[in-house]
C-alpha cells in the first residue's frame, strides 16, 4: 500500500506556519516573562515564582512621580504629533497641487533623520541651545523639535501615499467645478478621505515616540523627567517594580492602538 506524499503546497504551508510560530514565540516570550516577573511576589532560585501579587502595579500607579512622568510623556507625544500633522499636511498639499517638482527635494529631506544618528543630532542641539539666546536644553520644547524629526519620515510618507491613492488632483478638479475653494476642498473632501492614512501614521509615530530614549536622555535628562527617564533612573531598584513599569508601558500602547482602530472602523463603516 503506497503512502501518499504531501504536495509541495502543503509542505510550503506547513513551513510557513512553523516560521510564523517561531517568530511569535520569539516576540511573545520576553513580554510573557516580564509579565510573570511583574506579577510575582518573589522569584529567587526556583523555576517558578513563589507567589503572585498585584502589589507592584498598585505601588507603581499610586506613585506621584511616575504619574507625573507618564503624563509628561503623553503630553509631549500627543503635542508633537498634532504639531507634525498641522505642519506637514499643508506642505504636502502644496507640493502635490502646485509644486510637484519639490517632491524630490522633500524625499531627500525626510531621509536625513535616518542618515544622522540621534547621538550626533543631540550633540549638535546641545551646542546650539545650551546657552543664550535660546537656552532650550532641559525643556520640553527642544524634545518636541527632536521628536518632530523622528516622526517626519513616517507621517510624510504615509500622507503622500494616501493622497496619491485617493487621486487628489481629480478630487480637487471635481470640487473646483462645483464651486468649492481649495481650502474648503481640503477640509471637506481631502481630509475625510485621508483619515485612515493619517491615523496609521499617527499610530506608528506614537509608538516610536513613547519608546524613544536617546534624545530624551541627552537633551532633557532629569530636568524634564519622562517615563523613559523614570525607568532608567530606577534601573537599580527591584526588578519586579521595573517589570511592572514595562508591562504598563506595553499595555497602554496596545490598548490605545486597539481603541483607535475600533473607532476608526466604526467611523469608516
Amino acid at each position: 500500500m503506497s503512502v501518499k506524499q504531501p504536495s509541495g503546497r502543503h509542505a510550503a504551508g506547513a513551513l510557513h506556519r512553523i516560521v510564523i510560530g517561531v517568530v511569535l514565540v520569539v516576540l511573545l516570550l520576553p513580554i510573557l516573562s516580564t509579565l510573570l516577573y511583574a506579577l510575582s511576589s518573589e522569584w529567587g532560585a526556583s523555576v517558578l515564582p513563589q507567589g503572585l501579587t498585584l502589589e507592584w502595579f498598585a505601588t507603581l500607579w499610586t506613585d506621584p512621580r511616575f504619574l507625573l512622568a507618564f503624563g509628561r510623556s503623553l503630553a509631549l507625544c500627543f503635542g508633537t504629533l498634532i504639531l507634525s500633522v498641522a505642519v506637514i499636511l499643508p506642505v504636502i498639499f502644496l507640493i502635490e497641487c502646485s509644486c510637484p517638482r519639490l517632491g524630490g527635494l522633500m524625499n531627500m529631506l525626510i531621509m536625513l533623520p535616518f542618515a544622522i544618528p540621534p547621538v550626533v543630532s543631540s550633540v549638535g542641539l546641545l551646542q546650539l541651545y545650551a546657552q543664550e539666546p535660546l537656552p532650550l536644553v532641559g525643556t520640553p520644547w527642544i524634545l518636541a523639535g527632536a521628536y518632530f524629526t523622528i516622526v517626519l519620515p513616517f507621517i510624510y510618507r504615509a500622507m503622500v501615499n494616501n493622497m496619491r491613492a485617493i487621486n487628489m488632483p481629480q478630487l480637487m478638479e471635481a470640487a473646483s467645478l462645483l464651486g468649492a475653494s481649495p481650502f474648503r476642498t481640503m477640509i471637506r473632501v481631502i481630509l475625510p478621505n485621508m483619515r485612515k492614512g493619517i491615523q496609521s501614521a499617527v499610530f506608528v509615530s506614537f509608538s516610536f515616540l513613547l519608546g524613544e530614549f536617546v534624545f530624551t536622555n541627552l537633551l532633557a535628562g532629569t530636568r524634564f523627567e519622562t517615563v523613559q527617564i523614570y525607568l532608567f533612573n530606577l534601573r537599580g531598584r527591584s526588578g519586579h517594580y521595573t517589570s511592572a513599569i514595562v508591562i504598563s508601558y506595553f499595555a497602554f500602547i496596545l490598548l490605545f492602538t486597539w481603541l483607535a482602530s475600533r473607532l476608526g472602523g466604526k467611523k469608516g463603516s
